[in-house]
């Protein structure tokens, strides 16, 4: 049975349950062949904090397996070579992995190519250059990449970076900093937004650039990793451009109008946190209520107990609502429409819920919702980051109510 009266469009149902089989055949064989390597934070993580280079290899396997499969670049436009399934199918695929996965398998993250990872319409306008020498890799799943936009004065309100690219010859020099760029530890390539014209810059009106710049580059450098929530290592990095030589081929879109294509980057990024929360959502409720409907205190199961089914049924009801908000907005996204408030609405609540269905799946386990053994907790940590990241839930709240405010009110 389905909670949801809309269809899934045969073919996009077809793909969700070849990736749940993907994730059978080739992510839990992985995990259960790996467990300790991809359980003991001394041996995931090497001294620097990056992951350690055997775990680099087991992402890179998973995302050859299944580009080779043909999953990875399904929602990869087709004039790049992918599949241009488009948002319905991404929102629907990752709410997929996460559901199955969890935190668990959590090598699921490398099945579909990430927004932020590996080609996607981030990249619609590469050179045909970089097409053949960069982005066949890339789709193949040997390389990777990472996105170059936040700096350490420049979160939220990213227009204010300062990064700069001068003109050097027919290319230029890169010389800045970028923070919080995840995956850039053990990335190949780094999409770099830079000022190019600083007027229109100054001004909001353009005058930024974005770049492909290779990890390898004389003048770049992985400063350190940053690491949370008390854990051995990390997934984002600090960046350094220190006179990094670009050509012209590496330019990505067109000149001074980058900064069009750094937002396109978030909006995917809203699209993939929904179903991400959407999905730790249900696997933590899903594990909840197995527990509950067996753990027993004082002569009855846990679950008859309103203190703990009630809460279960408040996350039922806010993930059933994420998820079809989840549906709605990217069917509008898909069909050509801005859709700003209505993104804004479901990352923010979806984020939110999903967080708050982790924590409620927690209390419901008691102490053992605590341990690694469980990975609920990873989860919180995850989904605690992405009520931060890819616009902050208060700063999609101001999105709104300005939205609201110009009259933009049908709900």
């Amino acid at each position: 049975m389905t909670a949801i009266a809309f269809e899934l469009p045969q073919e996009i149902a077809a793909v969700r349950d070849g990736i749940a089989a993907f994730i059978r055949a080739e992510v839990v064989p992985r995990h259960e062949r790996n467990h300790d390597l991809l359980t003991d934070p001394q041996r995931l993580y090497a001294k620097d904090g990056r992951y350690a280079p055997e775990v680099v290899a087991l992402m890179r396997e998973v995302r050859m397996a299944s580009a080779k499969a043909g999953y990875y670049t399904m929602c990869v436009p087709t004039e790049l070579g992918g599949g241009g399934l488009g948002l319905l199918a991404y929102f629907v695929a990752w709410e997929q992995i996460y559901r199955q996965c969890g935190m668990q398998h959590w090598l699921g993250a490398y099945v579909v190519s990430h927004w932020a990872f590996g080609p996607s319409a981030v990249l619609r306008e590469v050179t045909p250059q970089a097409r053949e020498t960069i982005l066949a890799d890339m789709m193949a799943g040997r390389t990777s990449m990472c996105f170059g936009l936040s700096e350490p004065g420049a979160g939220s309100d990213a227009a204010m970076i300062r990064t700069r690219a001068e003109p050097d010859g027919n290319g230029w020099r890169l010389h800045g900093r970028k923070i919080w760029t995840t995956n850039s530890p053990q990335a190949d390539w780094v999409v770099a937004f830079a000022i190019t014209d600083p007027e229109p810059a100054r001004a909001r009106k353009g005058g930024i650039s974005a770049f492909l710049v290779s990890t390898r580059a004389p003048g770049f450098q992985v400063e350190s990793v940053i690491r949370m929530f008390g854990h051995a290592g990390g997934n984002e990095g600090q960046l350094v451009f220190d006179g990094v030589r670009v050509e012209p081929d590496q330019l990505v879109g067109t000149l001074h109008d980058g900064f069009r294509i750094g937002l396109l980057g978030v909006s995917l990024g809203r699209v993939y946190n929904t179903a991400r929360a959407v999905g730790l959502g249900r696997w933590a409720l899903e594990k909840a209520l197995d527990y509950a409907g067996q753990r027993e205190a004082f002569g009855r199961k846990i679950a008859d107990y309103q203190g703990v089914s009630f809460p279960l049924a408040e996350s039922a009801m806010e993930l059933h609502a994420a998820h079809l908000m989840g549906l709605n907005v990217a069917q509008l996204l898909d069909r050509g429409q801005p859709a700003i408030k209505e993104l804004s609405m479901t990352k923010a609540y979806a984020v939110e819920i999903g967080l708050r269905a982790v924590d409620r799946a927690m209390q419901a386990h008691g102490a053992i919702g605590l341990t690694n053994e469980l990975h609920l907790t990873h989860a919180w940590h995850d989904l605690r980051a992405v009520n931060i990241a890819d616009g902050t839930n208060e700063i999609l709240r101001r999105t709104i109510a300005h939205r609201l405010f110009a009259g933009d009110v049908d709900l």
